[in-house]
């Protein structure tokens, strides 16, 4: 098992991505628990692409429920229909927004928060968790962190 990320800072953003991504593959093979995958997934996330907060809602209780994050404190508890987590459960899709100001019944849990990227893990037509990754600065995200971070989607999905 790994014990740090090899990640050249130097390397454009999909660069980052893919020699992330195989990396985090290798730190989660063979671990059958979701906590300890999810944990090293969102640290992995983190300090490999220096993201300002990531981290996991699990859809339970009927709601959406904090997981394993990296960053400042967070909301803990969303409802299904409130903020861009809700509408990634709701829609069953990434949403990316480059101004959270902008998002209608944006719930700003850190007023740091600039922009925002989440996805679901989706099985059997479930959302499981959503994958929650925030920018302290507008605009962060485009189509390449969309595109590697629904693959790393489904690695979570094959934690189910």
């Amino acid at each position: 098992m790994a014990e740090s990320l090899l990640i050249d800072a130097n390397l454009s953003k999909e660069e980052k991505y893919k020699a992330l991504l195989p990396q985090i593959e290798a730190l989660t093979t063979g671990e059958t628990d979701l906590i300890a995958n999810i944990s090293n997934l969102v640290a992995a996330l983190r300090q490999g692409m220096g993201f300002f907060w990531v981290g996991v809602y699990f859809n339970k209780e009927g709601q959406l429920v904090l997981g394993p994050f990296q960053g400042p404190v967070a909301c803990t508890r969303i409802p299904y229909h409130k903020g861009v987590c809700g509408a990634c459960y709701t829609q069953q899709k990434t949403i990316l927004v480059p101004d959270v100001e902008a998002f209608p019944g944006h719930i700003a849990c850190s007023s740091d928060s600039k922009s925002e990227i989440v996805l679901p893990a989706i099985k059997d037509g479930e959302v499981k968790l959503v994958l929650d990754v925030d920018s302290d600065r507008l605009n962060d995200f485009d189509e390449v962190d969309q595109q590697y971070l629904e693959k790393l989607m489904r690695l979570v999905e094959s934690w189910y």
